[in-house]
């Protein structure tokens, strides 16, 4: 794969540390910068596929006890009985 140039505005405090930590690696500013780019892709793409966990409880093979029910037995199972509201 190629490389392009392009020109980024850093902070200056962070652009000293971001070199003397690759000074102190003894690696180039260069990689440091690609691999903060790739992580901050790779955790971007973590947020997005996020999958809601599995919470469920009971048999999962159980009829479902409220697929029975019409709508107006579900809104009294679920408010109550509307007279003594």
């Amino acid at each position: 794969m190629g490389s392009m140039k392009t020109t980024v505005d850093i902070h200056d405090e962070l652009l000293v540390r971001a070199k003397r930590h690759a000074k102190e690696t003894g690696r180039p500013l260069r990689a440091l910068v690609e691999d903060g780019l790739r992580h901050a892709l790779a955790s971007a793409a973590e947020r997005r596929s996020y999958r809601l966990p599995d919470c469920r409880v009971g048999d999962s093979a159980a009829a479902d006890p409220l697929a029975s029910l019409s709508w107006p037995e579900l809104r009294d199972l679920i408010y109550g009985d509307p007279g003594t509201r």
